[in-house]
């Protein structure tokens, strides 16, 4: 049955990021040129919300921090989450745009699919030597979340509870996603 709902919520997302505009690069190359801010506006709105129901479904116990999965700090995920936002730029796709993109019938997103199949085939084969560097070992308390999500992983804000953080900075992002402008340009 998760496989399913997998399914199920992958193709949902996949429509709402077509709806969006996500997957056309030309509009995603053009936020990140902050040209256009259109998607700007609805990935903000889009981060706070989820948050905001995130931590409000912790809080109230419907949903259990333990299904969390953080991913552990370390000089390798930053390293990582440069390379991908390089080629985000470059090609106008993330992994989740580009198989969204392709899809739709795109061949230059199927291109940047396997492009990036190729790319985790690599590290999966490379991934010993590059464990051997020390560049995945864990930095920064290693497996931390900002706000309080339970007894399971540190938090960086410990004096205030974790549902407060959480809804403090949707809030934030939902209210920037507002006065943001259309167009800069």
């Amino acid at each position: 049955m998760s496989i399913v709902l997998a399914v199920v919520i992958g193709l949902v997302f996949g429509f709402a990021l077509n709806r969006v505009g996500a997957t056309n690069p030309n509009l995603i190359i053009n936020m990140l040129r902050l040209r256009d801010l259109h998607l700007m506006k609805t990935i903000l709105f889009a981060i706070g919300f989820s948050s905001l129901v995130l931590f409000l479904g912790m809080a109230v116990g419907v949903l259990d921090a333990g299904h969390l999965s953080i991913k552990a700090s370390s000089l390798g995920v930053v390293l990582g989450g440069a390379l991908l936002g390089i080629g985000f730029a470059i090609a106008g796709y993330c992994p989740g745009t580009g198989l969204a993109a392709g899809a739709t019938g795109r061949r230059d997103a199927w291109w940047f699919v396997g492009g990036g199949l190729l790319g985790a085939f690599a590290f999966m084969l490379s991934y010993p030597a590059i464990k051997a560097t020390g560049v995945l070992t864990d930095v920064l308390g290693g497996k931390s979340t900002l706000a309080q999500t339970g007894t399971e992983y540190t938090a960086l804000v410990t004096t205030v509870p974790g549902p407060v953080v959480a809804g403090g900075l949707a809030i934030l992002f939902m209210g920037l996603a507002t006065i943001l402008p259309q167009r800069l340009r």
